[in-house]
This record gives C-alpha cells, sequence and structure tokens, in this order.
C-alpha cells in the first residue's frame, strides 16, 4: 500500500494520536494525514487485514500490539530526522517536519544510528 500516505504513516498518525487518551475515529486521523475519510476508511480495511488494528465501522481505531510498535517506531524515527534537520542542518520547522517524513519510511538502520551517533556527538 504505497499511495500518498503509506502503512506507517496510518500507524504513526493513529498512534500520536491515541496518546492523547481519547478514542481515534476515521474523521480524526483524515483530519491529521489531510486526506478524505474514504480514503481512510480503504487503509484500515487493510490494515485490519493485517493485523495491525482493530477497527469496527463507525467504531474507535484501536493499534493491535505489532501496529502500536511499527507506529512508535515510525514516530522515533521521525523524531531523529527532524532534529537532524533542524539542529544541525537548519532547515525551517515546517519543511524540517515534512521532509522528515518522507524520510522516515525509507532510512535504513545503520544510517539511523550514524545520525543518531553524531546528534550524541553533535550536543556536546
Amino acid at each position: 500500500m504505497r499511495n500518498a500516505k503509506g502503512i506507517e504513516d496510518y500507524l504513526e498518525a493513529i498512534y500520536l494520536l491515541g496518546l492523547k487518551s481519547r478514542p481515534v475515529r476515521v474523521k480524526d486521523i483524515a483530519q491529521f494525514l489531510e486526506v478524505k475519510p474514504p480514503s481512510v476508511t480503504e487503509a484500515l480495511a487493510r490494515l485490519a487485514l493485517e493485523g495491525l488494528i482493530e477497527h469496527s465501522p463507525y467504531g474507535e481505531v484501536q493499534l493491535t500490539t505489532q501496529g502500536r510498535k511499527t507506529g512508535r517506531v515510525t514516530w522515533r524515527k521521525h523524531q531523529l530526522l527532524f532534529k537532524f534537520l533542524r539542529e544541525v542542518l537548519g532547515v525551517s520547522k515546517e519543511l524540517a517536519f515534512k521532509e522528515a517524513c518522507l524520510l522516515e519510511h525509507d532510512i535504513s538502520e545503520e544510517t539511523k544510528g550514524k545520525i543518531k551517533e553524531f546528534l550524541n556527538k553533535f550536543k556536546t
């Protein structure tokens, strides 16, 4: 599922929305990702088939253990890349957020580790 928004984007969105301790609904995800509700409904059906979420029509969306793990890992990669783009390269906040979202899906574990090491050294 690599259309305008991918699986990780949806899981990350559900993960972040779920941190606010309220039920996550289709309209919340659509608003967060800036997509139309039918796109969210289609994506949720695929995520449910893959065992990453639990969702009933017109009900709340809940991540399974694996869905939560993927959402959390994706968000952490996003934060790391955002920090690197913002603090090291001086990219504007808005652009750093958008580009971190693009990069988080394709970055290797090795590169992620090197960025993390660099940021730790950069701080000191």
